[in-house]
This record gives structure tokens, C-alpha cells and sequence, in this order.
């Protein structure tokens, strides 16, 4: 993988400390979301046997797992060193998720397995598609104007978890509202399908962008005169 060079527009030390705390909220924020995400959507998913569901919160489940893969990586004194087991961990997490919720669906879909009505699932899914979209918003213009690779491809990362969202919502809706019980399922591997493409963007080294920019702006708070080191954590691609 090629490393990525890191130019700064010219902005003034001021406004750049401001987007740089903005950016770390915005990743304290997201990681926060992903783990309440998390919770809900495994326990709605377990009462209504919905793969769909099981599927969305096992991703939510990742994302926060790739962010502590990072922080590890970077807790040693030479975090390049560990970044391809890092990536390593977390392609094959998202891997084994994508099996693991394929499986689980084509058994739904083969016996004809209908999930129950989850209004906590609907309104989990209508709350991200709501919140998801803004939040990727923000996230890129700020990266945009600070020159900062990690937070603008964490933008794209946050933009698919709005697609997730956006299946999870129209796969529960048709099995609850049409009684379209293979609705569920199909929007279960649909989200497989999600899972192995972020799989395979660790692999490459496009992932891990939200704990990357956190590392990455707090140190720019400090040392932005000086250009970056090729040697820095998964290469987010922008």
C-alpha cells in the first residue's frame, strides 16, 4: 500500500486547534454511538430473531473493535510495526461476520423463518439514517478544511453505515408492515455483503479511520509546522 502524504491548507493556528477538537468529537461521538448502536440493536435483533438486526449490531460491534485495534497499534513506540496485524484482526472480524449473518440468513430463508415486529429495531434504524448523514457531513468539510486524510475518509465509513442503516430500515418495514418475511433475511445479506467490502478496505489498509484522526489531529495540535511521517497507522484512502 502507498502512503499517503498529509499538506495542510493554510489556515491559522486558531482555527485549526477548532476543527482539530471539532474532528475528536466527532470520533468520540461516532464510537460512542456505534456501542449504544451496539447493545440495542443485538438484544432487539435477539427477541425478534431477526438476522437483519444481529447483522447491524455485530458491524457496530466491529467498528468500535477496529478503533481499539488502533489504539493499540499506536500504543507501542513504533506503531508501524504493528499495523498489519492490526488490519489483519479486523478484515478477518468483518469476514467472519459476513459469514457468520449469511449463514444465519440463507437458514432463515430455506425454512421460511419469519422475524417477529421489532419497533425498538425500526426506531434505531430511522434514528441512525437520521443522524448518520449529518454526521458524515460535518465530518468531511471539517477534514476538508484541516487536510486531513483519516477524518475525510471516516466521513465515507460513516456514509456506509448510513446505507447499512438505510437496508436495516427497508428490510424490517417490509416483513412488519407487508409481511414480507424474506425481507429480513435479504436485507441480512445485503448487509453481509457491507461486511466483506469493509473487510476487504482493511485488508488494503482503507479502514480504521476514526481512531487514526484522533491520533492523527492531536498530534497536528502540537507539531502541524512539521510534515507528517509516512510511517502512520492503516492508510485511509480519501
Amino acid at each position: 500500500m502507498s502512503a499517503h502524504t498529509h499538506a495542510h491548507p493554510n489556515i491559522s493556528a486558531a482555527r485549526r486547534l477548532l476543527l482539530s477538537r471539532r474532528i475528536r468529537f466527532l470520533v468520540i461521538f461516532t464510537i460512542s454511538y456505534n456501542v449504544i448502536e451496539a447493545v440495542i440493536a443485538l438484544t432487539a435483533g435477539s427477541i425478534a430473531s431477526s438476522s437483519a438486526l444481529v447483522g447491524f449490531g455485530l458491524d457496530s460491534v466491529i467498528e468500535v473493535s477496529s478503533a481499539a485495534a488502533v489504539a493499540w497499534q499506536f500504543a507501542g513506540p513504533e506503531p508501524e510495526k504493528r499495523e498489519k496485524v492490526a488490519l489483519r484482526i479486523i478484515a478477518f472480524s468483518f469476514f467472519g461476520l459476513a459469514v457468520f449473518v449469511s449463514l444465519d440468513a440463507i437458514s432463515s430463508l430455506l425454512q421460511g423463518h419469519s422475524a417477529e415486529h421489532s419497533t425498538v429495531g425500526i426506531i434505531l434504524a430511522a434514528v441512525s439514517l437520521l443522524i448518520m448523514p449529518a454526521v458524515s457531513l460535518i465530518q468531511r468539510r471539517t477534514g476538508q478544511q484541516l487536510g486531513s486524510h483519516s477524518a475525510v475518509a471516516d466521513s465515507k465509513q460513516t456514509l456506509l453505515c448510513t446505507y447499512m442503516s438505510a437496508v436495516l430500515l427497508l428490510g424490517l418495514l417490509a416483513n412488519s408492515a407487508l409481511g414480507w418475511w424474506w425481507a429480513d433475511p435479504v436485507a441480512a445479506l445485503v448487509i453481509a455483503a457491507l461486511a466483506v467490502r469493509e473487510g476487504i478496505n482493511a485488508w488494503n489498509g482503507d479502514a480504521c479511520c476514526s481512531a487514526e484522526a484522533l491520533f492523527e489531529d492531536s498530534h497536528d495540535d502540537h507539531e502541524h509546522e512539521k510534515p507528517a511521517s509516512n510511517a502512520r497507522g492503516p492508510n485511509c484512502a480519501c
